[in-house]
């Protein structure tokens, strides 16, 4: 029988060592010495999540909570230190503003390199290309260089390709908040469209109200730790009671 999980994530927990700053002059090092210890700090404890294909799942909690780390261990940008995670999907992520994307090329040149790195050929980029072009709305700054772009140019262009690219699970990283009100109502309406498909939908937002309308699961990050996961609209109700 075929795994009917996109994501599974068990008994994982990351860490990252953290230096201070280095002693810069000869009388610095003598007064502090050589070398400083690192401390360890723990991100992510036990996290042990397991999304079904298909679900449109929230990651909620406050900054520095963990929930970008673990978005970055599903796209394996990093790796856990201990557990492991699991991904079974062709998968495209949107992390961060640019990329996978070359400052000097121009944003029709980027679609082409940015699609590539996702695996689609020069031919089934040529079929999706006006679509791209016309979704993200970029008219004739679309054959300018992409350091020109505004952070909302950036992320008009990012999600028109992740939308093209055929993948089966898509990871969104706050990165919709720096469009304009437009275009992220046009996003949602998009992602609405695929959440009725069978693509799995994974996104980290501090816009609740939408992220209630989109998701039917929310799963509720604090210090690091699973503190809820279950029906969107009760995790993100409880979520809020616990901040006011």
């Amino acid at each position: 029988m075929k795994d009917d999980y996109a994501i599974k994530v068990s008994n994982m927990t990351k860490t990252f060592k953290l230096y201070s700053d280095k002693a810069n002059t000869m009388k610095e090092r003598l007064v502090r010495g050589w070398k400083s210890k690192p401390e360890v700090r723990t991100v992510l404890k036990n996290i042990n999540v397991e999304i079904k294909k298909g679900e449109t799942v929230a990651l909620i909690g406050v900054n520095g909570s963990g929930k970008s780390t673990l978005l970055k261990l599903m796209t394996k940008i990093i790796y856990p230190n201990k557990g492991s995670v699991k991904t079974n999907g062709k998968l495209t992520s949107l992390l961060e503003l640019g990329a996978g994307f070359h400052p000097d090329f121009t944003g029709r040149e980027n679609i082409y390199f940015n699609a590539a790195i996702f695996g689609l050929t020069k031919e089934e980029i040529d079929k999706r290309l006006n679509d791209i072009i016309e979704f993200s709305e970029l008219g004739e700054f679309i054959d300018s260089p992409i350091r020109t772009y505004s952070s909302g140019m950036y992320m008009r262009l990012a999600f028109s390709v992740a939308i093209n690219v055929d993948a089966e699970i898509l990871l969104i990283d706050e990165i919709l908040a720096v469009g304009d009100q437009h275009f992220q109502d046009k996003c949602f309406a998009k992602l609405e469209e695929l959440a009725k498909s069978d693509m799995t939908i994974v996104i980290v937002s501090h816009s609740l109200e939408p992220i209630k309308k989109l998701c039917k699961r929310a799963i509720w990050i604090s210090n690091g730790e699973v503190r809820e996961d279950g029906n969107c609209s009760n995790v993100i109700d409880d979520y809020l009671k616990e901040c006011a």
